[in-house]
């Protein structure tokens, strides 16, 4: 009989149509195996020595068939192959090249062709390189390799493209030195290239990268570019540079990023010095236009009432929606509700249709008297779900029930969805904590999937409690209102006790929780604040003296328990420096209280207005998120039972008597 060769994308395809035709079963239980697998995978790490045996067949063939028989023991290959790259790398080149036919297309033969290579690339293996690598899933630094390689191989021919396109970058490779240096010996790197890469440096004002550049350009050609870094660099002293000697030629894009940069950090000195730009730079309105705006933009972001001046100066078709909404922003600040009203008016409808823009219409329009028309927007906006719909309910004086849109689930589909050998491999990994690896096999799977399918996903990461991903997935599909699905309530002893131990609502902690890691208690944020409440240590540590509990180390605060108390306690001190008020104690724990203060008001102020008039996107959107994550819990928590939002419209004060704790619940 003749044998068919099956190619690797071919088989899994026929798998993909297996699980989707066979019935609904149970999940194996993986439990031993797992143990196995996890031991396995501990030796793999730290082998004892190296032997050429060590990565021949023979190691897998003496493990238990238990071991062999689990989802997830191309891992351990792959782990075996991985740390024989070091000691035997012939024997490990061999068996890197079984398991990719093998595996090649799966996550685990992505991940383990990327370690082949830079091994390869190590032991200068140029050949066997480029008959490994793909650029599909190939990292930047890999792109290079395959680079050095075809030089040092000789195969150069139509190489000067790739060579550009990877050139262009703001980005610094060490892997693309060498490359780069044969490009700029072969004129492939020329003085225009490099002037073109040192403008994309400054353009994001990456100055420490563009000024290399500028240092290999002839000096005509690097005089332009060397004053961009400096106006970028010391934007006061260069400014008045400028200003001191009209005729010095300068670039009009360096003399707006460097007055840009100027205005963000000294809003002041831009002001003093704008009449004295237009009349020595002999700058028409039309042309000085952008100067005003970024000029207007530093003003608003600082909450200062010549901001609306140079609004006022800024060309229409400057002025975009994202500009008009600080505009507008500034305006309710000043209490110039109509002037609110005529922005509104101006911008796109899409953005006039969203519901912070519908509300702050409504909020114009009570303000000048038209309460009818507040009335009816209000009432519209009520029917939403979300911080502004929490707001309008305030204003009507009504209490808010959200809406669920709960998932129609489909039992049977999401039993056979954990049947696709990916995401049952997803499941294992992440039993087996190799979140990384499991996220990979699970998107492997989900790009395959239709769109029921990928919504029955949703509900099969919740039951897994891989809360973080059905969030991002959930909202990936615009699934936002099967609240009893996508706010859960993990860790809840130690989320309970934590809040009632800081005498805060528990929904308050969950939904800081929810903001801050998604129920992740392993996540680290990219300014290393670790688990459910994301804490640094330089916080950590002084509230748990607060508490007299011991010094917590870096990995204490990847438990649950300890992290939900001192970010609790942590929201309760900052509650009472902050006198009680919620929304100022939620943008101190993003942004930390001296960022929080410097935004507090001469005067009291709707807190509406003042939340609105944060400058920075991520905090602003931080506090209504939470607050409105208060309401969905509250509503869960409480059995659906609507919930009182008039303490959203509390003033918010400068400074005034500490409100008592909020009462948990």
């Amino acid at each position: 009989m003749k044998r068919v060769r099956v190619r690797p994308a071919a088989l899994a395809a026929l798998l993909l149509l297996g699980w989707r035709m066979a019935p609904a079963a149970q999940l194996p239980d993986y439990a031993a195996a797992r143990l196995l697998f996890q031991q396995a995978m501990a030796q793999a790490a730290r082998p004892a020595g190296g032997t050429v045996a060590a990565t021949e067949s023979v190691a897998d063939e003496a493990d238990d068939p238990l071991l062999r028989g689990y989802p997830l023991y191309p891992y351990l290959q792959a782990e075996r192959i991985r740390q024989a790259f070091s000691y035997d790398p012939a024997a490990a080149d061999r068996r890197a090249t079984g398991f990719l036919i093998t595996y090649g297309v799966l996550p685990v033969g992505i991940q383990l062709r990327r370690s082949w290579l830079e091994s390869l690339a190590q032991r200068n293996e140029w050949e066997a390189f480029l008959n490994v690598f793909r650029e599909a899933g190939a990292t930047d630094a890999l792109r290079c390799q395959a680079l050095n390689a075809r030089v040092a191989t000789g195969q150069t021919a139509q190489l000067g493209p790739l060579l550009v396109r990877q050139w262009l970058t703001t980005r610094e490779i060490p892997e693309c030195d060498a490359p780069y240096a044969w490009g700029a010996d072969h004129g492939i790197i020329t003085a225009d290239l490099i002037e073109r890469r040192a403008r994309l440096a400054l353009q994001i004002g990456n100055t420490g990268l563009a000024r290399r550049l500028i240092a290999r350009l002839p000096a005509d050609q690097a005089a332009p570019l060397q004053q961009w870094a400096a106006l970028l660099d010391t934007p006061q002293r260069s400014v008045d540079a400028l200003l001191a000697a009209p005729g010095t030629p300068v670039l009009p894009e360096a003399l707006l990023a460097g007055w840009s940069r100027l205005a963000r950090q000294n809003p002041d000195d831009a002001v003093d010095r704008y009449a004295q730009l237009l009349r020595t730079r002999n700058l028409s309105s039309e042309v000085a236009s952008p100067f005003a705006l970024a000029t207007a933009l530093s003003l608003a972001w600082r909450r200062d009432a010549r901001a609306e001046d140079f609004f006022a100066r800024v060309s229409t078709h400057e002025l975009d929606d994202s500009a008009l909404e600080w505009r507008a922003r500034a305006a309710m600040w000043a209490a110039n509700w109509p002037l609110v009203s005529q922005i509104i008016a101006v911008m796109s409808e899409t953005n006039r249709q969203t519901a912070r823009w519908r509300y702050w219409a409504a909020r114009a329009a009570a303000q000048v008297g038209d309460t009818g028309q507040s009335h009816r927007l209000f009432a519209a906006l009520a029917a939403d779900d979300n911080y502004y719909s929490g707001l309008a309910a305030a204003r009507l004086g009504v209490f808010v029930a959200p809406h669920p849109q709960p998932l129609e689930q489909d039992s049977a589909m999401q039993a056979r969805l954990q049947q696709i050998p990916a995401l049952l491999r997803a499941h294992e990994l992440l039993q087996c904590e190799l979140r990384g690896q499991a996220l990979a096999e699970w998107q492997f799977a989900f790009d395959d999937l239709t769109p029921a399918e990928r919504q029955q996903a949703v509900p099969v990461a919740v039951d897994w409690g891989w809360y973080d991903l059905a969030v991002t997935v959930a909202t990936s599909l615009h699934i936002f209102n099967d609240y009893s699905m996508l706010y859960p309530e993990p860790y809840e002893p130690s989320v309970t006790a934590a809040a009632h131990a800081a005498q805060l609502p528990v929904t308050l902690i969950y939904s800081v929780i929810r903001q801050e890691s998604l129920y992740r208690a392993d996540v680290v944020s990219s300014a290393g604040a670790r688990g459910l409440m994301q804490l640094e240590l330089s916080t950590a540590k002084p509230t748990a003296k607060a508490l007299k509990l011991p010094t917590p180390h870096m990995a204490d605060l990847f438990d649950p328990q300890l992290n939900s108390t001192l970010g609790a306690e942590h929201l309760h001190l900052l509650l009472d420096k902050e006198n009680g008020q919620l929304p100022l104690a939620l943008a101190a724990y993003n942004a930390g209280s001296a960022a929080a203060n410097r935004w507090l008001p001469a005067d009291s102020i709707a807190p509406d207005v003042w939340i609105e008039n944060i400058p920075y996107n991520e905090t602003r959107n931080y506090v209504q998120r939470i607050l409105w994550h208060t309401v969905v819990y509250g509503w869960l928590r409480s059995d659906g039972q609507a919930q009182d939002t008039a303490a959203w419209l509390t003033p918010i004060r400068a400074m005034g008597v500490a409100q008592a704790r909020l009462d948990p619940n």
